[in-house]
């Protein structure tokens, strides 16, 4: 049966004209919510959103996705992923912590509110070492800090700027990987599909234009995807994971996770088996009945 589902973007990129595509071919009614353009009343919800069966959050920007998701589960529509793993995954601080308390291994990480103790944070760490934003994605504003001069350098920078998050100073342990890492897209902890991503660069993020290549993950990854999942509250995720020595590490969990990449690396259909999915949570809801074939 046809279901009532609720994009919101802020931006149509590849990875929702995917979704999109594949949502129209089975017939569901779709309604793009674009959040630049929209309200949203504390009391009720807009009349648009009455008949909606579950909302997918695919906004860019990390302020609109926290909200809007806020919004949508006090109107009571279902909407994936919830606020509660987009405020976990949103910031690295509350995604390390997380992690850590799951006892999923993770690297390394100090956080630290001024320059002074962060650079003791840092000297303790040796170089080189990260320094990330606490906030934010395809590796932008991360350092990998060589020396203290640069670490001076880098930290007094960060200071001045505006923001109060560039005054949340989150360093991370170097680690040595293979020239490479792995991302995993899972739906609730089960892998959809896997990549390597390679590169001369230390940061190997496909936006950074890694190479990519089929990841098959073995049975330790796979128990690691679904510990790191249930650590954020489960949803469709992108797990990051890096190969070191003792095994593999995880150092990220993404909510509005991209996967274009993926999907043109490898033979499975992502936005086919996201969609497999939609149409389980919306049957789950009790809103429609629904062959379901995830």
């Amino acid at each position: 049966m046809t279901l009532q589902i609720g994009i919101l973007y802020s931006r149509i990129r590849k990875d929702e004209k995917l979704l999109l595509s594949e949502l129209r071919e089975r017939d569901h009614e779709v309604t793009k919510i674009d959040v630049r353009k929209q309200t949203f009343d504390i009391g009720e919800a807009p009349e648009a959103f009455a008949d909606l069966d579950v909302v997918v959050d695919r906004c860019l920007a990390t302020s609109r996705s926290l909200y809007a998701t806020q919004f949508f589960e006090a109107y009571g529509i279902p909407v994936v992923n919830s606020n509660e793993t987009a405020e976990i995954c949103a910031d690295k601080v509350k995604n390390s912590l997380a992690l850590e308390k799951a006892g999923v291994p993770t690297p390394a990480t100090k956080v630290a509110f001024t320059k002074e103790t962060a650079l003791e944070a840092i000297e303790e760490f040796g170089y080189p070492c990260v320094l990330k934003p606490v906030v934010g994605s395809w590796g932008r504003l991360m350092a990998k800090i060589d020396s203290r001069d640069a670490a001076e350098a880098i930290l007094e920078h960060k200071a001045t700027l505006g923001h109060y998050e560039h005054k949340v100073f989150y360093v991370q342990e170097f680690v040595e990987k293979p020239g490479r890492d792995i991302r995993v897209v899972a739906i609730d902890g089960e892998p959809v599909a896997g990549m390597v991503r390679s590169s001369d660069h230390w940061i190997t993020n496909a936006a950074k234009g890694a190479e990519t290549n089929v990841f098959e993950p073995d049975a330790e990854a796979k128990e690691l995807v679904a510990k790191a999942s249930d650590a954020v509250g489960g949803g469709l995720l992108g797990i990051d994971l890096m190969e070191t020595d003792d095994g593999y590490t995880v150092h990220e969990v993404n909510h509005t996770v991209e996967f274009k990449a993926l999907n043109d690396a490898v033979e499975t259909d992502v936005a086919s088996t996201v969609v497999d999915w939609l149409e389980e949570k919306a049957a789950e809801n009790g809103s429609q009945e629904v062959e379901v074939t995830f």
